[in-house]
C-alpha cells in the first residue's frame, strides 16, 4: 500500500515538474517574441527616421536649387533693367577690324536716335535727304554715307562694363518703297561685340536684321 501511495506521489511531482517546465517554455518564448517584436519596433522606427531623413534632405536641396534660380532671375532682370547706353565722339582713324552687317529702314519724316545723333529722311523727287545730327546730304539709290567714328559703352548694375568699343557706320541708300527709305547699314568696330549687346544702340523703330 505505502509503494503504491509512494508511486502516486511521484508521479504526482514529475507531471508538477512537467507542467513548470512547460510553463517556464512557454514563458521563454513569450518573451522572445516580446523580444523580437521590440526589436521589429526598434528597426521599423529606425527606417522611419532614415526615410524622414532622406526626404528632409531632398526637400532642402530642392529649396536650394529653387533658390539659386530665383536669384539668378532676379539678377538677370536688374542686369537688363539698369543697362545703360552711352555715345561720345571720338577722333577720326581707328582700326575697326570686325564688321556686321544689317538691313534697315527708316519712316520718312520721324526722328530716329542711334547712340546720341539723331537721323531723319525725307523723300525729295528721286532722292533722299538724310539728315545726321543736323548735317543733311542728298543721297540717289546706291550712295553711301558715313556716321563718323564714335564711342560706345554699355553698363549694367552701374559698374559693370558690358561693352567698350569704338564704331563706325556706313549706309548705302538702296531705294524708298511705302514710306520707308532701305539701307544696307555695315557696322565696324574695334571689338568683337555680340549681336545682342550691340543692339541696344539700335532703336526698334528702324527693324534692323543681320545680313
Amino acid at each position: 500500500m505505502d509503494d503504491i501511495t509512494s508511486r502516486d506521489d511521484e508521479k504526482a511531482r514529475d507531471r508538477e515538474l512537467a507542467q513548470e517546465e512547460g510553463r517556464k517554455e512557454e514563458q521563454d518564448r513569450q518573451r522572445e517574441r516580446a523580444l523580437a517584436t521590440e526589436e521589429g519596433r526598434k528597426q521599423g522606427q529606425q527606417e522611419e527616421r532614415a526615410r524622414e531623413k532622406q526626404k528632409a534632405g531632398s526637400g532642402t536641396g530642392i529649396r536650394i536649387v529653387i533658390s539659386l534660380l530665383l536669384i539668378a532671375v532676379i539678377v538677370a532682370v536688374a542686369a537688363f533693367l539698369t543697362l545703360s547706353v552711352s555715345v561720345t565722339n571720338v577722333a577720326p582713324g581707328a582700326v575697326l577690324p570686325f564688321t556686321t552687317n544689317y538691313s534697315v529702314t527708316f519712316p520718312e519724316g520721324q526722328t530716329i536716335t542711334i547712340g546720341n545723333f539723331p537721323i531723319s529722311v525725307l523723300s525729295y523727287q528721286d532722292e533722299i535727304i538724310l539728315d545726321i545730327d543736323g548735317d543733311r546730304q542728298k543721297l540717289v539709290v546706291g550712295e553711301d554715307r558715313v556716321i563718323s567714328d564714335r564711342r560706345a559703352v554699355i553698363t549694367t548694375l552701374g559698374v559693370i562694363t558690358l561693352m567698350d568699343t569704338i564704331f563706325r557706320i556706313n549706309l548705302k541708300y538702296k531705294g524708298e518703297r511705302d514710306n520707308q527709305a532701305y539701307f544696307d547699314m555695315a557696322v565696324h568696330t574695334s571689338k568683337q561685340v555680340p549681336d545682342a549687346l550691340f543692339n541696344q544702340l539700335l532703336p526698334p523703330e528702324i527693324g534692323a536684321r543681320p545680313i
